[in-house]
């Protein structure tokens, strides 16, 4: 499996807790696959999504942390 230098803050917090994309995934109402598509960079995630995750798994950290490699 290739892991994609993208988003790592985002992927340590998932591991932090535990979290698979699927039930991220599942939580912001996106198949799995449109989630790795995402996180390989291969598509964008919207704005209502990052948000969406943050409320709902990452409360205690901010978008800009998350998001870091999209934000220069």
């Amino acid at each position: 499996m290739v892991v994609s230098n993208m988003y790592k803050n985002l992927r340590a917090e998932m591991a932090r807790q535990g979290l698979t994309g699927k039930q991220i995934a599942a939580a912001i109402e996106i198949s799995p696959r449109a989630f790795s598509r995402r996180m390989t960079g291969k598509t964008e995630f919207l704005f209502d999504e990052a948000s969406q995750m943050r409320r709902i798994f990452f409360k205690d950290c901010s978008l800009n942390y998350l998001f870091a490699e999209l934000i220069r």
